[in-house]
């Protein structure tokens, strides 16, 4: 079993269904979900002219190969309606794999640590809420130490109804 860190994100209808829907899915599908951050608002990263997302992390204890999980997570994507048009563009349910244990992975599908994950506050204050101290293997610096040294000034808020 290996654990794993998964980037959830939804900017198109009910977004706080797709969040907890893929969250079901997850746990059915890739891997026992061990701990979920706040859900948290944020602006649009990459492509700005869009509504707010919302983003979570999850932690999971996942029995599948990083290329197994990747598929999985695409199944779980396209069966919630996930359609894949223009990079960063608005979507029901985006899942993106941070971290697969310490694995450092880099194949045409799949780069492992995620290749922004220390460029978006979208991405590190759920993460370092889960796991401050998890060193990333490339960079070497805590997940703490990303987040203070970020150069994204975008605001990330805990969501409340």
């Amino acid at each position: 079993m290996a654990c794993s860190y998964l980037l959830l994100g939804s900017n198109q209808g009910d977004r706080e269904y797709f969040l907890n829907e893929a969250t079901q899915r997850i746990s059915q599908l890739a891997g026992e979900v061990i701990k979920k951050s706040a859900v948290y608002e944020t602006a649009a990263w990459g492509l700005e002219d869009q509504a707010a997302f919302l983003n979570q992390v999850v932690q999971i204890s996942t029995p599948l190969s990083p290329a197994d999980l990747l598929t999985q997570i695409n199944k779980i994507e396209k069966e919630l309606g996930r359609v894949r048009e223009v990079k960063w563009a608005a979507r029901v349910i985006d899942i993106d794999i941070l971290y697969y244990g310490d694995v450092i992975l880099q194949t045409e599908n799949l780069v492992i640590p995620h290749p922004h994950l220390h460029e978006r506050r979208f991405t590190l204050v759920p993460l370092v809420e889960l796991a401050p101290d998890f060193v990333h293997p490339v960079l070497q610096q805590t997940n703490k130490d990303l987040l203070t040294t970020c150069k994204d000034q975008l605001e990330v808020r805990v969501f409340k109804k």
